[in-house]
């Protein structure tokens, strides 16, 4: 049964925000695999972990601290996921049973300004890229500062061609880059391996941490995080699963996908930054870096190409699609994906992500635990709602119209609003007051309890009557206008 919307409702819906059809479920089981290998296998992952080798752990540490991070945002990645492939919605309009129609743009655009952080980091190491492959090819051009920024800017024009042909190019590219990047990332290791002298001095490298509270102190923020990595994906990730064949594709895709190519991948980049200590006499996090130590320009040319397949996959994948929706949920009459795409493309430009990237610790303790202070309550807002308080159950007809149990007050859900700055502030409070600092360190596991426990309390009194579950697979065909036309 086709759902139908007035003038009115028209700022709830366009075509990117409609649940999907069945013809639209096209995603396997695979797909999902290659999207976290795709996703997994590029740049900022890899100097995820090298950072660990260069903050002062030793191989063991970091490959357990990433281990474990990945499973901890499994959780509630699997559990927002429920959301996407049952009902077909992206997550700007499942967020709406929890903020309210209108409030739902508030944690919607938290989500997207981050991306965009994002957007922009990805941008700036794809150009560094481009200008290494420049400078072996000219190599007087490797004191040409204008080369790096004409690199960066291209390099970005070539993401923002890639948004406008729209989001099954990012299905089309993931699935045949992902056996690729594998590849390449196993012939990198190789080839450190062999000039390190075998895996026993690849991995020699000890931890310089010499007390298990000096260890504490470096592998709690670190485990943040790593949690705080995935924290924006495990927002958005409806936005993905709405398109799941069915629910044990998305489910078995990502349990395996996530962990799995997470932990493979960062073990490349443990073993290789290890390998720089043995080579070069000090962990070189940087991989653009590194290859640039190389002396062999066909060997360092391939590789960069391979960083760029996989930064373009990553940027496309994690950092467009999910905020293209999050602006267009501001105005759907006015913003569709492409325009929220170019949106994105341009604030990302704005955040300046060279000085992101200045440092391992501007990268680690900076801009991953910091932002994941704003988005871990989100999610635990997200979880409590869907879950305990509304046990899976959501009126799809009230998402996409005014008037139905998610208008609350005038759009917006004062509770949810008072649970994300409870948990905001209580996440972020340790910037200002040092000796609160660590609760800042907990960042994502601070703001997400805070927030759902706060949420919870607030909305027990409250909990809405039991709502007709109406799953995208079946009834969620088309939605018509006063027209009558599909959209």
């Amino acid at each position: 049964m086709p759902l139908h919307y007035t003038q009115r409702d028209s700022t709830l819906i366009n075509q990117d925000l409609a649940p999907t059809t069945p013809a639209q479920r096209t995603w396997s089981t695979y797909n999902y695999i290659a999207l976290w290998f795709a996703m997994s296998m590029e740049v900022s992952t890899y100097m995820l972990a090298s950072s660990l080798i260069a903050g002062g752990m030793n191989w063991k540490q970091a490959l357990g601290t990433i281990l474990l991070g990945n499973l901890i945002v499994l959780i509630p990645m699997l559990l927002n996921a429920h959301a996407g492939a049952k009902y077909g919605i992206p997550f700007p309009v499942f967020v709406r049973a929890s903020f309210g129609l209108r409030g739902a743009n508030l944690p919607a655009l938290l989500r997207a300004f981050v991306a965009c952080g994002w957007f922009g980091i990805q941008s700036w190491i794809g150009g560094q890229a481009i200008a290494a492959m420049v400078h072996i090819l000219w190599p007087a051009t490797s004191h040409m500062p204008s080369v790096l920024w004409a690199c960066f800017l291209g390099f970005w024009l070539l993401n923002m061609v890639v948004v406008w042909l729209g989001v099954e190019s990012i299905r089309f590219l993931q699935s045949y880059s992902a056996p690729f990047m594998l590849v390449m990332s196993f012939a990198l290791l190789i080839w450190m391996l062999r000039k390190a002298g075998g895996f026993g001095p690849m991995l020699s490298a000890p931890s310089h941490f010499h007390s298990t509270a000096s260890f504490l102190h470096f592998f709690f923020p670190s485990l943040t995080a790593m949690v705080g990595y995935w924290a924006t994906l495990s927002l958005n990730i409806p936005d993905f699963t709405r398109y799941a064949k069915s629910q044990d594709s998305q489910i078995v895709g990502q349990a395996f996908g996530l962990p799995v190519a997470m932990t493979l991948y960062c073990f490349i980049g443990i073993a290789v930054t290890s390998a720089s200590t043995v080579i070069f006499g000090a962990p070189i996090w940087n991989p653009i870096d590194l290859l640039g130590r190389f002396h062999q320009p066909f060997v360092a040319f391939l590789a960069m190409i391979a960083l760029l397949v996989a930064t373009l996959n990553v940027n496309i994948g994690a950092n467009v699609v999910s905020p293209s929706n999050d602006f267009s949920n501001v105005a759907p009459h006015l913003i569709s994906y492409r325009t929220g795409g170019l949106i994105t493309g341009f604030l990302g430009l704005a955040m300046m992500p060279w000085k992101l990237m200045a440092t391992f610790g501007n990268y680690i303790f900076g801009w991953l635990v910091g932002y994941s202070g704003l988005l871990g309550p989100v999610a635990g807002i997200m979880v409590a709602d869907y879950f305990f308080i509304r046990r899976t159950r959501l009126d799809l007809h009230s998402l996409y119209h005014h008037g139905g149990p998610y208008d609350y007050m005038h759009g917006i859900n004062p509770r949810a609003i008072a649970a994300l700055v409870g948990g905001v502030l209580i996440a972020l409070i340790g910037l200002i007051v040092p000796s609160l600092r660590w609760l800042y360190d907990y960042a994502w596991f601070v703001g997400f309890a805070t927030a759902a426990v706060v949420y919870i309390a607030l909305m027990y009194k409250v909990i809405p009557e039991a709502e007709p579950a109406q799953p995208a697979l079946k009834g969620a065909e088309s939605i018509k206008g006063m027209e009558g036309e599909e959209i």
